[in-house]
């Protein structure tokens, strides 16, 4: 049949005959023959014509009426776009499939493998990574500034971390932060917030907070809730590449530290262990049920704030104080009548002192608004 074709290197068109041979369309102008296989072709129908392509040559085409292009290549493009339609499903439902296995690994496959995981990582790296969110959070909650009260703490935490099996150099201090909680960092770094030892009401109860925390160390529940809760940011950078380490900056950030959370059974695992580490040393580990059942039932003037953020992080407490109820065991006391005053004044915080009042001032906010209130009564008129 004659048609016209263009060659792609001039708008002028040129006769042309045009033929199916097979699977190839043949295509003969001006003394030059093409092949172009059908499954190559890409055809438009505008009004009454069909316009041809092939995607070898993809600034050339055939046109040619349609009513002569139907005839000439039959069913023979309908079951190829029935084919293609088919490939096209087929890769949809593999890459639903895929993002269904990726979903179901981050979501199932992660937490399931953060155990084994934690256990694997090199203790080298553990402790690295530990003084880098140490670092990061100290930004935000630093040091209570009292040498002798840091120093009797830290002595009562190198005192029960001596009965544990751990490789890391586990080192206790007090932060100041307007919470009541307790964390321990990847690598061995404990913290207690001043809220949470103005809450306890005994030396033995700093003590079961100390002694849950160096057990968590000990049991490498930290790098497991790490990877557990951060591996997806992990698994994104991976994914995403670059070496950006998008994944990682969002749980290093200071204040994410204390988000930490741990499974019931990692809890109670630290509860059992951490009584243990007491009683190894001779101190009593009655201070731990009492202090669980007081966070869950919220007995404390800001109790709804400071229960809920303890037990956010330390989940399941109520039922976990009347298992370290049936476990606990008389001794010594941690700390002596003196030690433990020295210890209750860490940070000098005001008891009136809302937590919002302690980030102002903590930011310097407070001096700002007043040396701006300063500013303006010696402005002249």
């Amino acid at each position: 049949m004659t048609a016209r074709f263009y060659d792609g290197h001039s708008a002028r068109p040129h006769e042309a005959e045009a033929a199916m041979d097979g699977d190839v369309l043949r295509i003969l102008s001006g003394g030059e023959e093409r092949a172009w296989p059908l499954r190559d072709l890409t055809v438009e129908i505008e009004a009454d014509q069909a316009r041809v392509s092939s995607r070898k040559e993809r600034d050339a085409r055939l046109v040619l009426p349609v009513g002569e292009w139907s005839p000439m290549v039959g069913d023979r493009l309908v079951e190829r776009a029935k084919s293609r339609r088919r490939r096209e499903w087929m890769l949809i439902g593999g890459l639903t499939a895929a993002a269904a296995g990726v979903v179901l690994f981050v979501t199932v496959g992660v937490p399931a493998l953060s155990g084994p995981v934690a256990r694997a990582t090199p203790v080298s790296m553990e402790r690295r990574m530990g003084d880098n969110f140490n670092a990061q959070v100290s930004a935000i909650f630093p040091a209570c500034d009292d040498a002798a009260a840091q120093s009797t703490l830290a002595a009562l935490g190198d005192r029960i971390a001596a009965r544990a099996d751990t490789p890391f150099d586990i080192r206790v201090r007090a932060v100041d932060a307007p919470m009541v909680n307790a964390f321990a960092l990847p690598g061995g770094h404990i913290l207690i917030t001043d809220d949470l030892i103005r809450e306890a009401k005994s030396p033995d109860e700093l003590a079961a907070v100390i002694a849950h925390e160096v057990a968590h160390v000990e049991k490498r529940h930290v790098m497991q809730s790490v990877w557990r809760n951060f591996g997806v940011g992990m698994l994104l950078d991976l994914v995403v590449g670059g070496g950006t380490g998008a994944g990682q900056q969002a749980v290093i950030l200071a204040g994410q530290a204390s988000e930490l959370s741990y499974s019931r059974s990692a809890e109670l695992e630290a509860d059992t262990r951490g009584q243990a580490l007491l009683h190894a040393d001779g101190l009593s580990s009655m201070g731990m049920a009492p202090f669980f059942e007081r966070m869950a039932s919220g007995e404390k003037h800001d109790a709804v704030t400071d229960a809920a953020e303890f037990m956010n992080t330390h989940p399941d407490s109520r039922r976990r104080a009347g298992a370290a109820r049936a476990a606990q065991k008389s001794g010594r006391s941690a700390l002596t009548a003196g030690e433990w005053q020295t210890v209750k004044g860490l940070c000098a915080v005001e008891e009136s002192e809302n937590p919002v009042e302690r980030l102002r001032r903590r930011f310097g906010l407070g001096a700002d608004e007043a040396g701006a209130d300063k500013r303006d009564q010696v402005r002249p008129d």
